[in-house]
């Protein structure tokens, strides 16, 4: 996938989201939490598939579609209020193993 496919997609998932919001929290990219997840849920199939704490106690939750393979990084402030940080395609699972301590490999 190109880099100009790949801005139109996120584009199109923004605009998605943001139907749902006001003026200020559009510029933002931001809405209340309950309607980022109905929408990434609805329009994208997507599930949370990680969770960790940022700065600030913000939640920061990575959403994917095992279907699509899209995705999308959130993060909540602690008033509620969640934040579109990035989105994209070809989402994959990992769970790698970390080299044994003292292998320079």
């Amino acid at each position: 996938m190109n880099a100009k496919m790949m801005m139109t997609l996120m584009t199109a998932g923004f605009l998605a989201i943001s139907a749902g919001m006001t003026h200020a929290e559009q510029a933002r990219g931001c809405a209340e939490r309950e309607t980022v997840l109905s929408r990434l849920a609805d329009k994208y199939g997507e599930t949370r598939q990680s969770i960790g704490l940022g700065a600030n106690n913000a939640l920061v939750e990575v959403f994917a579609s095992d279907e699509t393979g899209s995705w999308t990084i959130t993060v909540t402030t602690a008033e509620g209020t969640t934040c579109l940080i990035a989105s994209g395609q070809a989402f994959e699972e990992l769970a790698e193993v970390l080299p044994a301590k003292g292998n320079d490999a």
